[in-house]
């Protein structure tokens, strides 16, 4: 009795934790994404000196408040799944330990170097993706992506023939300019090009004969058709993408309209993405909780 007792109230926990389809769920997703931001303005803060002297101890104190509510949240985690090591070693485990350990290793100044990590608490807000549920816009990114991979082999083709455009160019501006213009060297001139033909222009560098401006003025052109190509090749997947999905039949399209995801996560093995009147996880078997 004690031990369903105790299942009982871990697999409640979990489902507090770890899920987002019940109030409890999205309060305390809320309030933990509350608290994350809270931290990070905190560090930002700290990092003014003239702030930071002056309200020192009250940044502290409240640094070593969320650092405490952020390790019961990492021993939360842990003790609420059945397989803690699947936990520990996932992304969001490791991101949720990097983001505790800082304020821990303040405790051993020899150490140093370990403040810097509390920035990676921001990666801990893509969280929020569950609370507001935009798991139906995963089809969309997903066709995205797959556009991307699919142009990736042109795509590279076409930054090699840039990077050895951006050497040509950068060799004859070194020879046209030379050094008095601030052309010193090949590599410099070539990072000239580069600037110059992403139409970013620093102005740390510049041409003063008029056949290297006459030349800067073809690069700079060149540049816009530069910026113009992958897009167009991404596009072009894309569109071409979604022709092919364009091609389901209205069954498989209703099918697909019909199928609805939930935030409930395995308290085996961590997987999400569970249909709503799904009774086993999709990915290891295990029964999934259910109220």
């Amino acid at each position: 009795m004690e031990s369903e007792h105790k299942q009982n109230w871990k697999a409640k926990l979990h489902e507090i934790i770890y899920e987002a389809d019940t109030p409890a769920g999205k309060l305390f997703d809320v309030v933990l994404l509350i608290t994350i931001l809270a931290s990070i303005i905190l560090v930002m803060l700290e990092s003014i000196n003239s702030f930071d002297e002056k309200y020192h101890v009250l940044l502290n104190i409240s640094e070593w408040i969320i650092t405490i509510l952020f390790s019961i949240e990492y021993i939360l985690r842990i003790i609420t799944v059945k397989k803690p090591i699947r936990y520990i070693k996932s992304f969001y485990g490791i991101i949720d330990l990097l983001s505790t350990i800082p304020k821990y290793l303040s405790l051993f100044p020899f150490l140093g170097g370990g403040h810097a990590l509390v920035a990676l608490r921001a990666l801990r807000l893509l969280r929020v993706f569950r609370i507001l549920k935009l798991a139906r816009y995963l089809g969309a990114s997903n066709q995205l992506s797959n556009a991307i991979k699919a142009s990736r082999a042109k795509i590279s083709v076409f930054l090699f023939a840039v990077v050895i455009a951006a050497v040509i160019f950068g060799t004859i501006m070194y020879l046209v300019e030379g050094e008095e213009n601030g052309f010193t060297n090949i590599p410099k001139s070539v990072y000239w090009c580069i600037v110059t033909l992403t139409t970013v222009g620093f102005g740390d560098i510049a041409p003063q004969t008029p056949l290297g401006q006459f030349i800067a003025s073809l690069i700079m052109i060149l540049g816009y058709g530069i910026i113009a190509v992958p897009t167009g090749i991404v596009s072009a997947e894309y569109t071409k993408a979604s022709e092919t999905t364009g091609k389901i039949s209205d069954e498989e399209h209703e099918h697909i309209a019909n199928v609805t995801l939930n935030t409930q996560c395995c308290i085996n093995c961590l997987a999400q993405k569970h249909q709503d009147d799904a009774e086993f996880c999709h990915k290891c078997g295990c029964k999934l909780h259910h109220d």
